[in-house]
């Protein structure tokens, strides 16, 4: 069921996640011995049906489900980070000329704002993230550093 043999241990959500491998074909393996009275078609009921089916989405797709939680994170971090009032926008060479002007002409007040203007891009507010984590803007960094020490996440 499987595919091939399992050399160590796992618990049965990690088995779960792999391919091909569902909670029935899980519960009958030894013999039905991992099967628990407290979920069952008894226990649950009607319920069964949906029940596994969730527990069995929620296996396949933890990883990625996990890495969304991380980057919806870190975008609400740097939602309000605050941008330097000093910041030459018109500096910022990686940036396209239209990037440049909009910044400059709208001085966004954090990288969120920065983020809403129409046509700057998500790869505009990376570029613009980078220019000032290597310019060291005391502002920006000490902003970051703080927020990170205290473990502020919005």
């Amino acid at each position: 069921m499987l595919g091939k043999a399992i050399e160590h241990e796992h618990n049965l959500f990690d088995l779960l996640r792999r391919p091909n491998v569902g909670y029935t074909a899980l519960m009958s393996l030894d013999g039905g011995r991992m099967a628990s009275a407290d979920v069952s078609r008894e226990t649950l009921g009607d319920l069964s049906p949906s029940v596994i089916e969730q527990v069995e989405i929620a296996a396949k797709y933890s990883g990625y489900i996990d890495r969304q939680k991380g980057e919806v994170e870190r975008a609400a971090f740097y939602e309000h980070l605050r941008l330097p009032e000093s910041l030459d926008y018109m500096q910022v060479s990686a940036l396209s000329i239209e990037a440049r002007q909009k910044l400059a002409k709208h001085r966004p007040e954090t990288l969120g704002q920065a983020s809403r203007i129409s046509g700057i891009t998500p790869a505009s507010v990376s570029l613009l993230l980078i220019h000032l984590k290597k310019g060291g803007f005391k502002g920006f960094m000490q902003t970051a550093e703080d927020r990170v020490e205290m473990g502020v996440q919005a």
